[in-house]
């Protein structure tokens, strides 16, 4: 079983983290929602911007880290929180807003998952997600290739070849236009200046890295995280200040019944 997320390390980019949450929430049309659910809440940085943003909702947040939902609670009191998997959550009564940020890409089957989904919103109900689409980036690529070129490697191939399947635009827009009165669909490359390489590494250690390193021992993870930074240092030029500009393409989508 993979080991439980660090929130410490994760919440380290939280500001670059939630800027996504907030650009997701800038989309969603006009709503007074009653129900809001947030699939895959994490620490809860999501939750809180949901309650600010829409006072008076009932908002339950779903994540299966522990450690994540424990920060949840404190970020967020006024929401309700539970420990479960997104994949099999299934509502009481219709929602009428589902939000999924940097969540939906831990699953496969989205042409099963989305219409599921849908199928839980109340009447004019909305669905918003964002998810990483960054699989043919640098940082990404290089994490593979450490994955296996080195003593992990019969361990870590299978994790290097399992890949987060995103669809293509076309795709999305299958699956969700036949159901759905709006849609609205686009993509944004942030780029976050991070204090060195260093900091590239920690970025990906709270989040893609952890099932390569969830399968390494104490001492193979620094070994391999040393190999995983030459890597980087290669592939990042730092600016003239030291900072290296990572860049990170997000897919958005908001739709509504």
């Amino acid at each position: 079983m993979m080991a439980d997320w660090d929130c410490d390390l994760y919440l380290k980019f939280e500001r670059e983290r939630a800027q996504a949450a907030r650009d997701l929430i800038s989309h969603i049309p006009p709503l007074a929602p009653r129900r809001i659910v947030d699939l895959g809440c994490g620490p809860g940085n999501s939750a809180a911007i949901l309650c600010d943003y829409f006072r008076g909702a009932a908002i339950h947040g779903v994540d299966t880290s522990e450690r994540m939902l424990e920060a949840a609670r404190e970020r967020a009191p006024d929401a309700r929180f539970a420990r479960q998997d997104f994949r099999d959550w299934a509502p009481d009564e219709p929602v009428d807003l589902i939000f999924a940020n940097s969540a939906l890409h831990f699953a496969s089957d989205h042409h099963r998952l989305l219409p599921r989904l849908l199928s839980f919103l109340s009447p004019g109900g909305v669905l918003a997600v964002q998810m990483p689409n960054v699989l043919q980036d640098a940082a990404h690529a290089l994490m593979r290739m450490v994955a296996v070129d080195g003593p992990w490697a019969e361990r870590l191939a299978p994790v290097a070849k399992s890949r987060a399947v995103i669809g293509s635009l076309d795709d999305y827009y299958a699956w969700l236009a036949p159901n759905c009165r709006m849609v609205d669909f686009w993509q944004t490359t942030y780029v976050h200046p991070l204090d060195g390489h260093e900091a590239v590494v920690d970025w990906f250690t709270g989040s893609a890295l952890r099932p390569f390193l969830a399968k390494l021992e104490p001492d193979e993870t620094s070994a391999f995280l040393a190999h995983y930074r030459r890597e980087l240092e290669m592939a990042y030029t730092p600016q003239a200040d030291g900072k290296v500009l990572l860049l990170y393409p997000r897919l958005f989508f908001v739709v509504q019944l």
